[in-house]
């Protein structure tokens, strides 16, 4: 999966010959998973139609501010077009438009979307060669940069001239491969190893049955997304859940009982630099395991139970440089209790939620959590999506290895 996968990709198309590649760049995007939509400055369309781009990007294409053919004059607002956008590539980047860019001139929908843009920009200059090395292209060049700016250079090749040399749009290929790169180079968790346990376990009874609970694995995984995203290099331990997660960083491991999530985290733990153990591990399993079902009979059944291993304590006291986190879900003194774990079992960071709270807790789409510190720092949050936990889960985590 590409970094660019999900994002939403703003192309600014301006009038250059180059123009007429934008339909693979439009394609290329679009096989990597990001959504994308197009704007041209109305010369543009002499290279290339607003048709073509459409079709590709399964989205209209805007050129002007309002569209003159809509009754009632449907306005194009490039304000929401800038903030709608993760990444915005202006390819080609002709020198005219160059120079608009890095002197605020704002004539068309393009220029004033540039200039609302809150997101990285990048852009693809394209033009001949004597355009290409004049002062005033490299001003526009060098201004545009630190403004911040992100330039794709201008490859050497054969120009629309006829002459050879520098001002050459780089390729369709060469600019996603570009950004991707650029992007991923940028990822505050690139580089790093994370290993997540998620879900529950069963504890076998017999052929049949098990002891287990309700943890569905919806914030495991989510976290392990939420990692992902931000360039780690995710080993996702599971329990037994009906949870998907497609992406390139992440390797899956499904496991079924305690044991067997305390032998697969103790096998990857020596080469990570983060653990998050967010399962839902049972405390105890039978100490006999039947090798037949157990029948029904009319009297009471006893069983004996024996503790399972402490997956999160015995990481505790074999760690040397991992960030150990644990999760507490508890019903009273919850506060007290997670700091007594964080103690105990030599955590850095520990998640609370409480079955008290309303909208937390298992198989719910949402939680509330309240994360603490190894020096019993408290830092509580609304109720939020699982989605949106595993992210403020994963900054404070990026906050507390910056330290």
């Amino acid at each position: 999966m590409s970094v660019l996968s999900g994002k939403k990709v703003l192309l600014g198309i301006t009038a250059g010959i180059a123009a007429y590649k934008t339909a693979s760049l439009v394609r290329l995007f679009i096989k990597l998973g990001a959504d994308v939509k197009v704007i041209m400055t109305p010369a543009s369309k002499d290279f290339i139609t607003p048709l073509t781009l459409s079709t590709l990007s399964k989205n209209p294409v805007h050129s002007t501010f309002y569209e003159k053919e809509v009754e009632n004059e449907l306005w194009n607002n490039h304000v929401d077009l800038g903030l709608w956008a993760d990444y915005f590539l202006i390819a080609p980047a002709t020198a005219n438009t160059l120079s608009k860019m890095s002197n605020g001139t704002c004539n068309n929908l393009l220029l004033a979307t540039y200039l609302s843009a809150k997101c990285p920009v990048y852009f693809a200059p394209a033009m001949d060669l004597d355009m290409y090395i004049h002062p005033s292209t490299k001003e526009s060049l060098q201004k545009l940069q630190s403004f911040g700016n992100i330039l794709i250079p201008a490859a050497s090749g054969e120009l629309a001239s006829g002459l050879v040399g520098e001002g050459r749009m780089a390729e369709p290929e060469d600019i996603v491969s570009f950004i991707e790169n650029d992007v991923l180079s940028k990822l505050p968790l690139r580089g790093k190893k994370v290993l997540i346990t998620a879900g529950p376990t069963y504890e076998a009874i017999d052929p049949v049955r098990f002891i287990g609970n309700h943890s569905s694995g919806k914030m495991g995984f989510a976290i392990a997304k939420a990692a992902a995203n931000l360039g780690a290099e995710v080993i996702l331990i599971s329990g037994p859940s009906h949870q998907q997660i497609k992406h390139s960083f992440v390797k899956r491991i499904d496991v079924v009982s305690a044991n067997d999530m305390y032998n697969a985290a103790h096998t990857y733990f020596k080469d990570v630099d983060i653990a998050i153990l967010s399962a839902a591990v049972a405390d105890y399993k039978p100490k006999n395991i039947a090798n037949q079902k157990i029948k029904k009979k009319d009297s009471t059944l006893a069983m004996e139970l024996t503790p399972t291993k402490d997956i999160l304590a015995s990481l505790g006291l074999i760690k040397k440089h991992q960030f150990l986190v644990g999760f507490a879900l508890e019903t009273n003194n919850e506060i007290e209790n997670a700091k007594s774990k964080i103690t105990r079992k030599n955590l850095d960071v520990i998640v609370l939620n409480s079955l008290q709270d309303k909208g937390a807790g298992f198989a719910t789409n949402t939680n509330k959590i309240t994360i603490i510190d190894k020096d019993f720092n408290e830092k509580p949050f609304k109720l939020k999506s699982k989605v949106e936990v595993a992210k403020d889960i994963i900054n404070e985590i990026i906050l507390k290895i910056k330290k």
